[in-house]
């Protein structure tokens, strides 16, 4: 892939993805990749690592902010010159401190779907333009990362047929929503040459997985990666472990 677009990069998996990202071969690293974090302050190990390597190119966006979205369409597209986005990876995402339903908050449920249903689809939206542009500028590539993906980061809180545990409204029902609309794109997008997919990065030592969490940043995200450059048509529309394995809705 040429480039690839990941938001929600400043900490945690979408730092860790980056890293992944330039572990790879020389040949499979991404000419530009392209990042968003929110908070200047809360981003100087990414703002620094992309001092260190001239692909990495930070962009600071809000994604709530969804009046800026075609000035964020404008700056990638000067990026990717004229060439279209190969990828783009949602990966921000917030998860409530109110889990049980005594204690959901109306306002919790407004932001987490807000930034981890409606951003996503919203940028897709607006990116359908650039990532049409690099499908069809290479009819011969495999659909998948070598043309145009779009993967969106879930969780298998989002599986209703795997919830056992009940709990966590606002974080399951943001990620359900988000699978669902993953599903959609695959069918409304496959015609252009766009697959997407949805991944499940595991339980990770992260801000929101908590240090109990049986997976490191750099294992999950190394496993993200390697699933991400083997995915082909008939992956479109699945929803997948950080391993590829397939996961039920």
């Amino acid at each position: 892939m040429k480039s690839i677009l990941i938001t929600g990069c400043n900490r945690g998996l979408g730092l860790g993805l980056i890293r992944s990202l330039l572990r790879q071969q020389q040949h499979q690293q991404p000419e530009k990749i392209i990042t968003t974090y929110r908070v200047p302050e809360k981003s100087k190990e990414l703002l620094a690592l992309a001092k260190q390597h001239a692909q990495i190119i930070p962009l600071h966006v809000d994604l709530r902010d969804f009046a800026r979205y075609d000035q964020l369409v404008q700056q990638v597209d000067s990026i990717v010159q004229g060439a279209g986005l190969n990828v783009l990876f949602n990966n921000a995402g917030i998860s409530p401190k109110s889990t049980r339903l005594n204690f959901t908050k109306s306002e919790d449920l407004v932001e987490t779907f807000v930034t981890n249903t409606v951003a996503p689809i919203m940028l897709t939206k607006a990116l359908v333009p650039l990532l049409k542009r690099a499908a069809d500028g290479q009819p011969t590539a495999p659909v998948g990362p070598g043309r145009a993906c779009i993967v969106n980061m879930s969780s298998i809180l989002g599986s209703i047929q795997s919830n056992r545990e009940g709990g966590l409204y606002g974080y399951r029902t943001s990620k359900a929503a988000l699978n669902a609309a993953t599903k959609s794109m695959s069918i409304d997008l496959q015609g252009n040459g766009i697959m997407a997919v949805v991944l499940h990065p595991g339980w990770v030592k992260t801000d929101m997985g908590g240090p109990k969490a049986p997976l490191a940043v750099d294992e999950s995200c190394d496993a993200m990666v390697q699933t991400l450059l083997l995915l082909n048509q008939s992956n479109n529309g699945q929803f997948l472990q950080y391993d590829g394995t397939a996961l039920p809705w």
